[in-house]
This record gives structure tokens, C-alpha cells and sequence, in this order.
């Protein structure tokens, strides 16, 4: 594989697509000695045959909002590798959604899913919908009208979807009732599902659960641990949410929170009743995380700006794509950051991630770092097929064993002669073996 030739015949297929192609070139970049140095993936050309997806459909949404008013967006549905499972990938809701993006993530998916070893392969989808400020019946006539298109590509052992941002337990709910109507049967066909109909506990935080068990990990390879540690969280969703949860049981305090009219800072920590609040605000529908500084006392508002300019010992960047530049991780490490755990997916540009290693800082990207929401999504397909229920400690059991293992892969692929854990290396390589073997096994496709 030369990886130059190979990007530069992407960019002329892909003009414009640059998360997508951002994604690539970091996969091959990582994995170009371990593909080169077997003949097999060379004969067989498995990375021309990778980073293409299966297919993309692409529809048209139309909805009518609460006035009557008839809108139309675009869908799309990525289904990109099914060499090892069913296509597995969330939707997403969102007015920055595109073909590109969505082709970054159902790639970036392959490999994340490959890494937590269940039998799951890639895909990815959404619409530029926006679902700020629309109403629950809009949001439901619109989720309808979605799944009307989609369903007939779906089924509990070809593409299993699952939610993203703007995509919570309501938007499941209305769209795999659309789904089970149409396809006559109650199978588990999404996962994020409400507990009353198929659903797994903890799923809702086990992306921010599975975040900061990998930080944990990490740590442990230098002889530190969670307790007393300082944590910069962004974003306040779901996984976010997650994330203050775990940290803040094992004994770290997290001082940050942000949207995107700014960040805020807690000097005493998010803890308690300040917890819950991010899903009473996640609720009322408002993309913005100034009211924390009305509804409790010291806690600072930053308007405008991002959370990585204070001095904490951890980050955890939970938010969107591309949140944390070269800036804003320069700031981190003279800051005496010392550990960075992606929750998100992508939210360190490549500048900044060349800054945290060089740097010599514990680095963990999303496709291993933030898979235990996918993992747990696994894991209630699991008890869907099984038609059982685990409780709450089987679940988050099984999540950190999850995690515990990718963190294992990622350093037995990724550890450097000097003795430095390069995590990005480590995942690449791990989750594309398993994938690259798979499609040998099965010949030309």
C-alpha cells in the first residue's frame, strides 16, 4: 500500500469530503506497515476494498411541521463492512449532517466495533434535519417519515441502527414503532431501545461509562489512577452525562461542562443534584449550558469560548467532531494535562493529536476510547436475541471487561520500542486485522 497514491485517487473520487477523508488517512497511516508486511491483503487488495462502503442511500424526508408547513430533508444511511456482523452504526439529527461526515463515522465504526470482538460491522446515518425547537409531534411526524424510507434496509441481523446526536430514547422509540409496523415484528432491530420494550440498562451513559474505564486504563500504565484527578468534560449529553458520572464515582472531579454558546467551570466539581440538571436541560431542548450558572452558585460561564484553556490533569472531549485544535491542546499540555480519553468521535484534529504525542501524553482515540456505547448496544442485541434482561451491575460488568480488553489490543499493537503506547496505532492495527482476516476468509465481495 502506498499511502500517497491511495489518497490522492480518494480526493479525485471524494472531492470536498474532508472528514471522511481525514479519517482514512488516518487509519492507513497506522495500519500501512502491518497491511505491507502481508502479502495476502496486498493480493487481495483489501484497503481498496475497505475504504469504500457497501453502499449509501441516499432519500428525501418530508414532514409537515405543527402549522401545517411541509419541509424536506435529506437521509442518508451508510452501510460500509459486514464482514463481521450485521452493519451497526447510530443515526444522527443534526443541520451539519452530510454525506462526508456520515461516511467519516460508519468508517471510523468498522473499526470500533471490530475492537470491542462482538460480531458487529460498520455503518453510519442521519439527516440535516435540526431538531432544536421542534415540538414532540414534529419530532415524531418527522422520525416517521424517516423510517418510512429506511425500514425496508434494516433487520436484526443486516443493518442495526441506533441512536446519535439528536437522536435520543424518544427518536428511537418513534422510529422502530414506524419500523415494527411496517415490518410486521417486534425484533431488535435498534438498539438504545426503552427498557419497557427491548432495551438494555445503562445504555443511555455507557459511551461516557466506557470513556473514562479507558482513561482509567490508561493511567493505570503509569501508576496513577482516577482519584483526585481534576477532569475537563465537554459537551452535556449523553455521553457527557456518562462521563461526570464515572469519573465522579471514581474519585476525579470534574470542573467543566460546554455547549455551544461556551463552556462553564465548577472549582467545587459537578457532583449530585448538578448531574442530574444536565438531563433536565438536555430535556427542555435548549443546546446551551449557560442556565447552569443561574440555577447553581460559583459556577462560572464562559461565553464563546471552549473548555481546554483550564489547568486540569484529565480531558475528556465528549462533544462533536474536530472541538479540540492545535491551540486549544497546546494549552492542555502546558497546562499539565496529562491523560486525553475521547468520548466523542474525531473531536481532536490531527494537529492537535501530533501535539498530545509528541508531547508524550496518554492519548485515547474514540474508536477505542468511546466504543463502550456500541459495545453496550452489543450487548442488548445480545439480550434481544436471548429474550432476557441483565441487570444493571451484568451490564456495566461486562462494558469494563469490554474496555479493559480494547485497551489490552490497543497496547499490544501500539506499544513503541521506547516504551510509549501510541493508542491510535494500537487500535487501527487491532480492529483492522480482525477485519481484514474476515474478508480474506470470504473471497472477493
Amino acid at each position: 500500500m502506498n499511502v500517497d497514491r491511495l489518497m490522492s485517487d480518494l480526493e479525485k473520487k471524494h472531492q470536498g469530503e474532508v472528514e471522511y477523508l481525514q479519517a482514512v488517512r488516518e487509519v492507513v497511516e497506522s495500519i500501512e506497515e502491518a497491511y505491507n508486511d502481508n502479502p495476502q491483503y496486498i493480493s487481495a487488495n483489501i484497503i481498496d476494498r475497505l475504504v469504500e462502503p457497501d453502499r449509501v442511500f441516499t432519500f428525501k424526508v418530508p414532514w409537515v411541521d405543527d402549522e401545517g408547513n411541509v419541509h424536506v430533508n435529506i437521509g442518508w444511511r451508510v452501510q460500509y463492512n459486514n464482514a463481521i456482523g450485521p452493519y451497526k452504526g447510530g443515526i444522527r439529527f443534526h443541520p451539519s449532517v452530510n454525506l462526508s461526515s456520515l461516511k467519516f463515522l460508519g468508517f471510523e465504526q468498522i473499526f470500533k466495533n471490530s475492537l470491542t470482538t462482538l460480531p458487529m460491522g460498520g455503518g453510519k446515518g442521519g439527516s440535516d434535519f435540526n431538531p432544536k425547537g421542534r415540538s414532540a409531534n414534529e419530532m415524531m411526524r418527522f422520525c416517521h417519515s424517516f423510517m418510512l424510507e429506511l425500514w425496508k434496509h434494516l433487520g436484526p441481523e443486516t443493518d442495526v441502527p441506533a441512536g446519535d446526536i439528536g437522536v435520543g430514547a424518544r427518536e428511537v422509540g418513534f422510529m422502530y414503532g414506524m419500523y415494527k409496523k411496517l415490518a410486521g415484528e417486534h425484533t431488535g432491530v435498534f438498539t438504545g431501545k426503552g427498557l419497557n420494550w427491548g432495551g438494555s440498562l445503562i445504555r443511555p451513559e455507557a459511551t461516557g461509562f466506557g470513556t473514562v474505564y479507558f482513561a482509567k486504563e490508561m493511567l493505570a500504565t503509569r501508576g496513577e489512577t482516577l482519584e483526585g484527578k481534576t477532569v475537563a468534560v465537554s459537551g452535556f449529553g449523553n455521553v457527557s452525562w456518562g462521563a461526570v458520572r464515572k469519573a465522579t464515582e471514581l474519585g476525579a472531579k470534574v470542573v467543566t461542562l460546554s455547549g455551544p454558546d461556551g463552556y462553564i467551570y465548577d472549582p467545587e466539581g459537578i457532583s449530585g443534584k448538578k448531574i442530574d440538571y444536565m438531563l433536565e436541560l438536555r430535556a427542555s431542548n435548549q443546546d446551551i449550558v449557560k442556565p447552569f450558572s443561574y440555577e447553581f452558585e460559583g459556577i462560572e460561564f464562559h461565553e464563546g469560548k471552549r473548555p481546554w484553556e483550564r489547568k486540569v490533569d484529565i480531558a475528556l472531549p465528549c462533544a462533536i467532531q474536530n472541538e479540540l485544535n492545535a491551540e486549544d491542546a497546546k494549552n492542555l499540555t502546558d497546562n499539565g494535562c496529562i491523560c486525553v480519553s475521547e468520548g466523542a468521535n474525531m473531536p481532536c484534529t490531527p494537529e492537535a493529536v501530533e501535539i498530545f504525542q509528541k508531547a508524550g501524553l496518554l492519548y485515547g482515540p474514540g474508536k477505542a476510547a468511546n466504543a463502550g456505547g456500541v459495545a453496550t448496544s452489543g450487548l442488548e442485541m445480545t439480550q434481544n436475541s436471548m429474550k432476557l434482561a441483565w441487570s444493571r451491575e451484568e451490564v456495566d460488568t461486562k462494558l469494563h471487561d469490554i474496555m479493559c480488553n480494547i485497551h489490552a489490543q490497543c497496547v499490544k499493537h501500539g506499544t513503541r520500542d521506547d516504551g510509549y503506547i501510541d493508542y491510535v496505532k494500537g487500535a487501527n492495527v487491532a480492529g483492522f486485522i480482525k477485519v481484514a482476516n474476515a474478508m480474506l476468509d470470504m473471497g472477493v465481495l
